[in-house]
């Protein structure tokens, strides 16, 4: 009952101007005069929407009360009225923006509140922000943060139909279950170990020779070549000759350079911030990112590439009866499903598509923040090779992936990468609230909001890490009083693949490839700066992803001949 006066008592507060106006003009002028009628109605409106904005701490898009129907109310930054927090947000980095306004907000009178949860507006979105690990696994892990907010662009490029952003239900379970049991599992992780080892085969000799030509490699078109082929190998059962460049490019090479281009502009269109999610109106006047044409004319490549390849695998399935084994890729798996597991063709182009678009930039991107810091930290660097070196040999051989589970620096190392520079540094996709969510701190978060947990604020918290802006690895192992953290969702402290329902899938199959790489790289070359060259730029752009702004140039000397 009180929630119930508390909100009508903010409506009628923000909205008696609408009632003062004709008393104060006179009823009988303003139906003589329709411009100054609308003038009025005009000026009650914006000043209805200015005090209600006044009074509704989160800005606009928490009027009415809504930050206020638990025990405990939501604070946050007002921002702009109508626009809230959308011009701080739709630039440069969010991440950190949200954690200085947190921590202003919390400076102001809001004590650790807004670290826990913290209501600001983005446009007419409601959305909130946790950067506590406590109020993160509440959020992550409550059944009514199961759902996904799905933006035009992920409407757009079908991937409503997919894993990422299929509503939760049947539908989204059978699609989880089928790519936790056939694609992600740990037995199939290590059926497909031979294509991972020779993808990184194929990188380490087109760095070899890009080092023996230049003098220096650019590092992150060589790891993304290699990410898309081992993706390609495990969901379409395909790889490219990609390495070579020229008249030495292999076969394959024009259809890789389609389909590397067709990930990059989803990416783009999915990372680029489309202000029309948030002010709708705003799509009659403004669209810098042209999301709808841009999509109209993606979709159908996608289409017609990925069905190819379905079609491709049904002639040859045609001419087998064989069921699929541990190394069969996913379009196999998924043509085999038979009765209520059976996806529609354009299921199947949604969740393919939904494949190979997250599965081949990520990984490319961690493992290159990793050589960075490797770069940066010689020290680091030295410890983890010779640790390589004790496990498999300092000459002839290479890593496996048991290699690399018996390695305990290394295990160290990607954990810190991760910490430093969390691939989603806000879980890359929110949350939805679907019905109202009491936490168990006394704050009530409304359905309809869009729930984020600010995992860079968290990892980059001097009261979560001891010194936070310091890469040590050694705050991983235990025996020299480290950590035992548990990256993939078990513990909110360091969480990049997220927790709950909607954690990653692909994480398992992430980790080891990273560590792999990361383990041969070093194993194979010596890393360093060029002589003359600057310092590392550890400088971020958020895209989908957070990336090195400057990708990473160094030397890499071969270790033998």
């Amino acid at each position: 009952m009180a929630m119930a006066t508390a909100a009508a008592s903010s409506c009628t507060d923000a909205t008696w101007w609408a009632y003062a106006v004709p008393a104060l003009l006179g009823a009988d002028t303003l139906c003589t005069h329709p411009a100054l009628l609308a003038f009025a109605l005009l000026l009650a409106t914006a000043s209805a929407a200015l005090l209600a904005w006044a009074a509704s701490p989160g800005g606009p898009a928490w009027a009415h009360g809504r930050g206020r129907l638990g025990a405990i109310p939501l604070v946050g930054p007002r921002g702009l009225p109508v626009f809230g927090s959308i011009f701080t947000l739709s630039r440069g980095l969010p991440h950190r923006a949200l954690d200085a306004m947190s921590r202003a907000t919390a400076g102001g009178g809001g004590a650790h509140r807004a670290r826990e949860l913290m209501a600001f507006s983005v446009g007419s979105t409601p959305a909130v922000v946790s950067s506590s690990p406590a109020t993160a696994r509440e959020v992550l892990a409550h059944p009514c943060f199961a759902d996904r907010p799905v933006k035009r662009s992920a409407r757009e490029l079908m991937f409503a139909r997919a894993i990422g952003f299929a509503p939760s239900g049947e539908y989204w379970r059978l699609l989880r279950r089928v790519a936790s049991t056939n694609l992600f599992s740990p037995r199939r992780v290590a059926a497909h170990e031979p294509g991972r080892q020779a993808d990184a085969g194929d990188m380490l000799a087109a760095i070899a020779a890009e080092q023996c030509a230049s003098g220096v490699v650019i590092l992150r078109p060589h790891l993304q070549n290699a990410a898309l082929n081992n993706i390609m190998g495990s969901v379409f059962g395909k790889r490219y000759d990609i390495f070579s460049s020229g008249s030495g490019a292999g076969a394959g090479a024009s259809e890789a350079e389609q389909l590397k281009s067709m990930v990059r502009e989803g990416f783009e269109l999915l990372g680029a911030f489309n202000w029309s999610d948030h002010l709708p109106w705003l799509a009659y006047f403004y669209g810098p990112s042209n999301v709808a044409r841009r999509c109209a004319e993606l979709v159908p490549r996608v289409q017609a590439f990925v069905r190819g390849v379905i079609d491709e695998h049904r002639r040859r399935r045609s001419q087998s009866s064989d069921a699929p084994d541990d190394n069969a890729d996913f379009v196999d798996v998924l043509l085999s499903l038979d009765g209520g597991e059976k996806l529609a063709d354009d299921d199947m182009v949604a969740v393919l598509w939904e494949m190979i678009f997250r599965g081949t930039d990520t990984t490319a991107l961690v493992t290159e923040w990793c050589m960075a810091e490797l770069v940066r930290h010689p020290g680091v660097q030295a410890r983890l090779r010779a640790e390589v070196d004790a496990t498999v040999g300092a000459d002839g051989g290479c890593p496996t992936d048991a290699d690399v589970a018996r390695m305990p620096y290394l295990q160290a190392v990607v954990k810190e990468t991760l910490r430093a520079h969390p691939p989603g540094p806000l879980l890359s996709w929110a949350r939805l609230a679907t019905a109202d969510v009491a936490l168990s701190n006394g704050m009530v978060v409304p359905a309809g909001t869009t729930a984020m947990v600010n995992m860079w604020a968290i990892t980059h918290d001097a009261g979560v890490w001891a010194d936070p802006d310091a890469f040590k690895p050694e705050r991983f192992i235990p025996s020299e009083g480290g950590a035992d953290v548990d990256v993939r969702g078990g513990d909110l402290r360091l969480a990049p693949f997220g927790a709950g329902r909607r954690v990653c899938p692909g994480k398992n199959l992430g980790l080891v490839t990273v560590g792999l790489w990361v383990a041969r790289l070093v194993h194979a070359f010596e890393w360093a700066l060029p002589e003359g060259a600057p310092p590392v730029c550890l400088d971020e752009v958020l895209k989908l992803s957070l990336e090195m702004k400057t990708p990473l140039a160094a030397a890499a000397v071969p270790r033998r001949a």
